[in-house]
């Protein structure tokens, strides 16, 4: 993807905006006390573990059960809960009525912040609306950047579904790929439709789109090797997650096919299936980060007001393609779950 493009850089002009406010925020403050006197300070600042008295952040997602990406975005939350001196309360469930009961327990409880994903944000919009009216604010992370705004939530931390799908797309003509599938492991749910909508607006191929259950994967396995079966001009299978590009390369060879499998997201399992060759690339939106910032946000809204964007501007994580090419570096993080 070319991130030279005049459509990225209005997104990200934003962002870049705040994060060069607070760098030259920093810098004139270290010039204010003079250069020794700046870095005796810096070398006598307590570091670690915040001393504000302890909040309670609970952190709602529509994770599935066995999907391991989860576990990089509850990592991160955990990192920043630590440093902050935040107790974390993780729940999680893939049924959108479901997820926004957790959150009502989430308000039952009086937490300080809630941090929530927004796969179906219309089941979500009655229930953030009762935590604001009590009082409690909401942060969105992963899922839902078209609707937070509209939802009330301060800010918001993740991927440009819409702009991942469509530089997916743009990688996709550089293989020499000329049908693919794209598999949806959750019908409904809106982040995995606009990323399969943004590879079919810019591949320059034909595109299908095969629905499975995530949550049951050895279904997932046999529906696509029939597909595979089914159609041998398949020459590419795109997955949403990397739980499912795995299961896709063992359908590919059940299937006898020669298709190759490209996918959004990773887990150290995936890195491994990149350095091998088995999976072409993937898409990182950086779940670790997403967990991290959403929680840490709360933390600085609550003891100091900031928040990021001006509560108008999204914090983008993501996209970045890990291929062969850089594979190597990526996986030294992905070792230790954080990437």
């Amino acid at each position: 993807m070319d991130r030279s493009s005049p459509s990225r850089s209005r997104r990200l002009a934003p962002v870049v905006a705040v994060a060069a406010a607070a760098a030259l925020t920093l810098a004139g403050c270290a010039s204010s006390h003079g250069g020794k006197k700046a870095e005796e300070a810096a070398q006598n600042a307590s570091a670690g573990k915040a001393n504000t008295p302890r909040m309670t952040v609970a952190l709602v997602t529509h994770q599935a059960p066995g999907d391991t990406f989860w576990d990089t975005v509850r990592k991160g939350a955990e990192a920043a809960a630590a440093k902050d001196n935040v107790k974390l309360v993780y729940s999680a469930d893939p049924n959108a009525g479901n997820q926004a009961n957790l959150v009502q327990n989430a308000i039952d409880q009086k937490v300080d912040g809630i941090a929530v994903t927004l796969a179906k944000p219309d089941a979500m919009k009655s229930v953030i609306g009762k935590a604001e009216q009590s009082g409690i604010p909401v942060v969105g992370l992963n899922s839902g950047l078209s609707d937070w705004k509209k939802l009330g939530l301060l800010e918001f931390f993740g991927q440009d579904e819409s702009v991942a799908g469509e530089a997916f797309g743009d990688k996709l003509n550089t293989t020499g790929a000329k049908k693919i599938v794209c598999v949806i492991q959750e019908q409904g749910n809106v982040g995995l439709t606009q990323r399969c909508d943004g590879v079919k607006k810019t591949f320059k191929g034909t595109t299908e789109t095969l629905y499975v259950n995530g949550t049951d994967m050895p279904s997932v396995k046999s529906t696509i090797t029939a597909k595979l079966k089914q159609d041998n001009s398949i020459d590419t299978v795109v997955t949403l997650g990397a739980p499912f590009a795995l299961t896709a390369v063992q359908s590919v060879s059940d299937a006898g096919s020669k298709a190759k499998v490209a996918t959004f997201d990773l887990n150290k399992d995936l890195v491994k299936a990149v350095q091998s060759g088995s999976i072409e690339f993937a898409v990182d939106q950086q779940p670790y980060l997403q967990g991290y910032l959403a929680v840490d946000a709360l933390w600085l809204y609550k003891y100091n007001g900031n928040y990021s964007g001006g509560g108008v501007q999204p914090v983008l994580t993501g996209p970045a393609f890990v291929d062969k090419s850089n594979v190597d570096k990526v996986a030294e993080f992905a070792a230790k779950g954080t990437r």
